[in-house]
This record gives C-alpha cells, sequence and structure tokens, in this order.
C-alpha cells in the first residue's frame, strides 16, 4: 500500500511535468529547425550527437550506481549509502577522464573522411564536437548525483528540473533565431552551457539535502566495495556503451549514405518519440527505487509484481498519446513543422512502433540489474545490440531506402525481449507462459483493436482539424474502455483503483 502511495504521488507529479515540457520543446523544436534550416540541424545532431549519447549513457551509469543506493536503503544501512557515494564518486572521475580521452581520439577519425560534411562547415562542426566533449566532463562527474535523487524517489527535484531545462531550451531557441551571429555555433555553445549548468546546480541541491553526499573519500574508502562497484558499472557500462555506438551509429550510418538531411528526419523523430515517451519512461523512473529496495529485502514477489505490472502501465501510457500521433500524423507534422524533412513521417511510426515493443520489458531489465548479476545479461545484450549496424550497411549498399534502418531496428527490438524474458526467467523464475499471456498478448490486443477503431474516421473525413480532433476523441473513449477491460486483468484493476484513490487523495481532487 505505501509503494502504492508513493508511485501514485511521483507519477502525478511527473505528469504534471510533462504537460508543461512537452509542448515547450516541441516548439523550441519547431523555431530551431527554421532558425538553422534542415542541412545545419541535421548536422548538428550528427556531430553533436555526443550530447543525446552521453545522456543515454549519464542515465543508465545513474541506474547503476542507483541500484546499490535503493539496494542499501532498502536493508537500511546508511553507512554503506555514505561509502556508495564516495566511491561511486570516485569511480566515475576516473570514467570521466576515460570517456575524455576516448572522445578526443575518436574527434579525429569523425572528421577524416567518416562524416559527410560539406567543407564549407567542417571547422564549426570541429568547434561544437568540442563543446559537447567539455559538457561530457560533467555529466559523467555527476552520475552519483542523479543516482542520489532518483534512489530517495524524490521526483518533485527531477520535475522542477525539467521545467527549468525546457524553458532555457525556448530561450536559446528564441536568441538564435535573432541573433546575428552563425545560429549554429551559438546554439551549439549554448546547448553545451545549458548541460553543465544543470548538472551543477543538481550538484549543490544533494550537498546540502543529502547527508549521505559529502565527499570523503578517505573516512569512506572501501576497496572491496570500490571493486564491487566497479564490476557492476563495468559490465553496465558495456551495455550502455554498445546502446550508445548503436544509436549513433544509426545516425552515422545514414549520414554516410544519404547526406546531413536525412539526419534531420531522424533528429525529428527522436524528439517525437522521446517527448510523447515522458510520462511511461517518468513512470519506469519511479519504480526502479522500489525495485531495487525489494531486491535489498529479498523479496522476488514483489520484484515480479513490480515488473509486470509497470511493463503494462507503461505501454499503455504510451497508447493514449501514440495511437491518434500514429493515425494523423502526417497533418500533425505539417501543422507543427513549416518544412517537413522528407522520410520522417515512415521513420517516426517506425520508431514509435519500436517503443512499444520494448517498453513491455523495461522493468524487467531493472529487476535483472537489481538481482546484480548481470555479467552474462549484458555481455549477449551487447552483442546483439551492434548486430542491425552491418546488416544495414549492407542493406544501403544495395540501395535500400533509408527507412530500412528502421524496420531492422525493430525486428531487433523483439528478439531483444527475447533475451530479456530468458535471464528474466532464469534468476526470478518468470512465468513465461503467464507473461506472454497477461501482459504480452493483452497489451497487443489492446492496441490492434484500438488502431482498428480508431481509424474509422479516416474512410468518412477528409484530413483536417476537425479530423484530428474527431480521431483523438474516439481514440480516448476507445482507449479508457479497452485498457480497463481488455487490457488490465482483475487483480490488476483493483491496484488500479487503488492507485487512483491516492491519487485522489494526496492532491484533493
Amino acid at each position: 500500500m505505501e509503494a502504492a502511495k508513493r508511485a501514485a504521488k511521483n507519477t502525478g507529479i511527473l505528469y504534471a511535468r510533462m504537460a508543461i515540457t512537452v509542448f515547450i520543446s516541441l516548439y523550441s523544436t519547431r523555431l530551431i529547425l527554421a532558425a538553422l534550416g534542415v542541412a545545419d540541424f541535421g548536422l548538428f545532431n550528427v556531430v553533436g550527437g555526443v550530447i543525446s549519447m552521453l545522456g543515454f549513457l549519464n542515465s543508465s551509469m545513474a541506474a547503476a550506481t542507483q541500484r546499490f543506493m535503493s539496494f542499501a536503503q532498502g536493508a537500511g544501512d546508511l553507512e554503506k549509502v555514505k561509502r556508495i557515494f564516495n566511491m561511486s564518486s570516485l569511480l566515475h572521475w576516473g570514467i570521466a577522464v576515460l570517456v575524455f580521452l576516448l572522445l578526443e581520439g575518436a574527434g579525429y577519425f569523425f572528421f577524416d573522411g567518416i562524416l559527410n560534411i560539406a567543407r564549407d562547415r567542417i571547422e564549426v562542426a570541429k568547434l561544437i564536437y568540442q563543446f559537447m566533449v567539455i559538457s561530457t566532463l560533467f555529466t559523467v562527474i555527476s552520475v552519483p548525483y542523479e543516482a542520489v535523487i532518483t534512489s530517495h524517489e524524490n521526483m518533485l527535484v527531477y520535475a522542477v528540473m525539467g521545467v527549468i531545462e525546457a524553458i532555457l531550451k525556448l530561450g536559446i531557441a528564441l536568441y538564435i533565431t535573432y541573433t546575428g551571429m552563425d545560429h549554429l555555433v551559438m546554439y551549439g555553445v549554448l546547448m553545451a552551457a545549458l548541460a553543465i549548468f544543470l548538472l551543477l546546480i543538481k550538484r549543490i541541491y544533494c550537498h546540502r539535502v543529502y547527508e549521505e553526499c559529502h565527499l570523503h573519500i578517505k573516512q569512506y574508502y572501501d576497496r572491496p566495495l570500490l571493486k564491487e562497484i566497479g564490476e557492476f558499472a563495468g559490465w553496465s557500462l558495456m551495455g550502455s556503451s554498445s546502446n550508445l555506438i548503436s544509436n549513433y551509429g544509426q545516425g552515422l550510418i545514414l549520414n554516410i549514405f544519404f547526406g546531413p538531411i536525412i539526419n534531420a528526419a531522424q533528429t525529428i523523430s527522436a524528439q517525437v518519440s522521446g517527448q510523447l515517451s515522458v510520462l511511461s519512461s517518468n513512470l519506469v523512473k519511479v519504480i526502479n527505487p522500489i525495485i531495487g529496495k525489494s531486491a535489498g529485502r529479498k523479496d522476488v514477489k514483489n520484484i515480479m509484481l513490480l515488473s509486470r505490472l509497470g511493463g503494462k502501465i507503461s505501454f499503455f501510457l504510451l497508447l493514449f498519446l501514440y495511437v491518434p500521433v500514429l493515425i494523423e500524423m502526417p497533418y500533425i507534422f505539417k501543422i507543427w513543422l513549416k518544412n517537413v524533412p522528407v522520410n520522417t513521417v515512415i521513420f517516426c511510426r517506425l520508431l514509435l512502433l519500436r517503443n512499444l515493443v520494448e517498453q513491455l520489458f523495461v522493468p524487467l531489465v531493472s529487476a535483472i540489474s537489481a538481482n546484480g548479476n548481470i555479467k552474462k545479461f549484458q555481455i549477449f545484450s551487447s552483442i546483439l545490440v551492434l548486430i542491425p549496424i552491418p546488416i544495414c550497411s549492407l542493406i544501403f549498399s544495395y540501395g535500400l531506402p533509408s527507412y530500412y534502418l528502421y524496420i531492422v531496428y525493430l525486428f531487433y527490438s523483439i528478439l531483444a525481449s527475447g533475451l530479456i524474458l530468458y535471464f528474466a526467467h532464469k534468476y526470478f523464475n518468470l512465468e513465461l507462459v503467464n507473461f506472454t499471456k497477461e501482459v504480452i498478448l493483452r497489451c497487443i490486443a489492446t492496441f490492434l483493436t484500438i488502431c482498428i477503431i480508431s481509424v474509422i474516421p479516416l474512410h468518412f473525413f477528409s484530413e483536417g482539424i476537425f479530423r484530428l480532433f474527431f480521431v483523438f476523441i474516439l481514440t480516448s473513449i476507445t482507449y479508457i474502455i479497452l485498457v480497463y477491460y481488455l487490457g488490465l486483468n482483475k487483480a490488476e484493476r483493483n491496484f488500479a483503483i487503488i492507485l487512483k484513490t491516492n491519487f485522489i487523495k494526496k492532491y484533493k481532487f
């Protein structure tokens, strides 16, 4: 019951954050695309993609550190939490130096024939890359602070930081629209400065609020603990790095075979995907520390309950916005962007479908990480995630269109889901037949039924604002009925009622 109350409170906070930030972020993208132009917008997101890669790396490494903190908090060991923070900070200083050296070395190869960049923009691209590398140091060093906030389930701070970030990005977009300086250079400088500013604020807050966030490396030095965290972080880093290479590799392959303009379509697709997925990803952020604390108490039953229910609820949260957007995407893009890059619609549709597949299994990955024995899982998943890169290179060399990249990665996600199920069964004795029936099949049936009903207006109305509104209303009504009666079983419906009741009591609606 207590976990349900915390989940309801934190989900409500993050929902409010999403309501504020999503429209600001999408409008900022429109302004930036108009100010930079399609070519420079694509160029920034190929070269400056380092910052998004490191955002992914930051989240993954924070989750690894948060696992140890939540585990120790679940066991009620405050002194160990302090040692974990200090050893994690020491470890990430070392990682920051290593990543810095690797990125500086990689920069020579990126600008020596790998990236497809116009000659008159090479120097600008190199300058942007250096700003991104500088912000990397702050990103990696601040990982333990991100982990502390998450492990304490302090989603209010996370929400406030998100709102501040969205507002400052809007300010950057407005500034570069009117500045007389090179728009691309100023955008790169300001985005790097923003990343550094937000990370410094996070560190200052943690040092003032949380007792464990005081660096006393000598006092809390624990070599066995450092080794344990290092081994876990090393395997997590391998998995994160493989995903990082795969994600950035997608942009490189598209750039090499199709040029920077196609990267603009990829970036917009990722932007839409990220904004529409905020609520579901926030729910996962809410349940991760609860799973970690359950692992500390060795409560396997609660871990599996949270993993299964978390996957379903986050999937259904995606559906609410995904279905009308998938159906009316061409029209939405027309009214959102002045100039829609080629292939943006098909890129985005395939990416959203891939997100739906992956969302069902994200909490299971958290459970596997909470278990601590991640070596084999990370090895197999790291190999699997890199396979699509050579496959895409091969098919593009035969002249296939660019959207085949997203088809290949959709099939990869299906295979990766099978791997997650295997390890969840191995470590927690997950009932595969029950999970398939109660989670996978229920979610697929709900999604397909909502889609079939929601496309009906397309046969009776022409494209326009009226049809968009009608599709959204029809989808909303169908969604509420089908998710409740088809998507959830009886026990899950009762749990959903508890969450709703606690949420209403908390916020006095």
